[in-house]
């Protein structure tokens, strides 16, 4: 029942992540990051879907991006007649079918959520990522979708429809909108969730399935876990943000490193479907997801699968139903072990936002903290952006200035971070000796 009785049995538990990287990145970073490549943030909301900030606009979603380091993101939203007015009078169409606003390069996305009944009765949740080759296809688009809901009530309008007429209807508009079923492993809301998703894809989107080519892991699972399920070997693994706010804290929390030889919708599309292109992925560390352990919120509960299992996901102190988390979701689903690699799947990084890492080293509560703040600036500053920091500043550069953050970066990097996982919409904590710290709520 404990949260930290199994605890020491997850700590490290994603050692394998940086696998292939090379030796001496801890140290001396990666260089990674080349000038063909573009680091990806696809899945964002603006201003127009419910629960975001107010600066969720263009000005702010794009001056942070270049701060963490993004050079290509998804404009979200782009199904909400508001915002898609925004985009069309503020984009500029830099050929290739891509847009720019600020110097960030920037796709036309949404996400819609759909809800339907199966045959048997029972209804399902699924959210969906949409990709657009321009503008004008999501204005078409939004066109026929607006008979299944109200797209202007939300930006991520929610659709009486099911996934396969989905499909049909985003390729009657043109073929070359891309769907990504979305953050797969989330509870509610998603292709596999464990309370409204399905055992496969194959279920979920019928004789369309072969129309689906990546999927999103979302914050609780990452690409090591999938590789568990031989089925999913054939889809392209991506990590996005489903930011709701412009902090750089949220946006590109998970990314995509993309190598595009040109920065055109063709080559984009290349790596969405065939995977041509796709270097690597940054990944939170799974067990700092809200949803990575079973367990009931109200009672402050949490366990991993094997004691979940044991227990019939009843929580020993009300009796009630636990949430299932997407790590037991995963064991359900598994055929191999945990630490399968299938052969050609690119690598991943594990990252967590610099404030995250510079409130515990400073032991601040708060990403708005006048020292959090401070070492932010000085570093991002020195390096470019938060991402070459995080990935490459040489640990001897960084321990002149701040030695206590210098060891945090180095353990990151080594995979030693200590997590306690997160839970039933609880974010994970980060363990530092006998302090934790957890991020703010969304």
């Amino acid at each position: 029942m404990s949260k930290q009785k199994s605890l020491d049995d997850y700590v490290g538990v994603s050692t394998r992540g940086t696998r292939g990287l090379g030796e001496g990145y801890a140290e001396q970073g990666g260089g990674f990051i080349q000038e063909d490549d573009y680091i990806v943030d696809l899945h964002l909301h603006s201003r127009y879907s419910r629960a975001t900030s107010e600066f969720m606009n263009l000005q702010g979603i794009t001056r942070n991006s270049k701060l963490k380091g993004l050079r290509l993101i998804g404009s979200g939203d782009a199904l909400h007649p508001a915002w898609l007015k925004e985009l069309k009078a503020s984009l500029k169409h830099v050929g290739g079918e891509l847009y720019e606003y600020e110097d960030v390069l920037v796709v036309p996305t949404a996400e819609v959520s759909t809800v339907f009944s199966d045959d048997a009765g029972v209804t399902h949740k699924v959210h969906h990522l949409l990709v657009f080759p321009a503008i004008s296809s999501a204005e078409a688009l939004a066109e026929k979708l607006g008979r299944y809901g109200d797209l202007a009530s939300d930006g991520r309008p929610t659709l009486n429809v099911d996934p396969p007429t989905l499909v049909d209807e985003v390729q009657s508009v043109d073929p070359h909108i891309e769907v990504i079923p979305a953050h797969v492993w989330t509870p509610w809301f998603s292709l596999f969730g464990s309370n409204s998703g399905f055992n496969s894809v194959e279920e979920c989107y019928a004789d369309r399935s072969d129309l689906i080519h990546s999927l999103e892991t979302g914050l609780s699972s990452d690409p090591e876990m999938n590789w568990m399920i031989s089925r999913l070997d054939r889809f392209n693994l991506l990590s996005n943000s489903d930011a709701h706010s412009h902090h750089p804290w949220r946006l590109g929390r998970e990314a995509n490193v993309f190598t595009l030889k040109q920065a055109d919708y063709e080559h984009l599309l290349d790596v969405l479907v065939r995977g041509e292109g796709l270097k690597l992925t940054l990944e939170v560390p799974p067990e700092f997801g809200k949803y990575h352990w079973t367990g009931h919120r109200s009672c402050g509960v949490s366990m991993p699968p094997e004691e979940a299992l044991k227990r019939g996901n009843v929580c020993p102190v009300c009796g009630r139903r636990m949430t299932v988390g997407v790590e037991q979701r995963v064991y359900e689903l598994a055929d191999r072990p945990r630490g399968s690699k299938p052969n050609g799947k690119p690598p991943f990084i594990r990252v967590l936002p610099l404030h995250e890492l510079i409130m515990a080293t400073t032991s601040s509560n708060t990403y708005t903290s006048k020292r959090v703040r401070d070492i932010y600036q000085v570093l991002t500053a020195k390096y470019g952006n938060e991402y070459r920091v995080l990935l490459d500043a040489p640990i001897s550069e960084l321990e002149a200035f701040n030695p206590q953050l210098a060891r945090l970066i180095k353990d990151m990097r080594s995979n030693r971070l200590r997590v306690e996982p997160g839970y039933d919409g609880v974010y994970g904590k980060l363990i530092l000796g006998d302090t934790s710290f957890s991020p703010e709520a969304d």
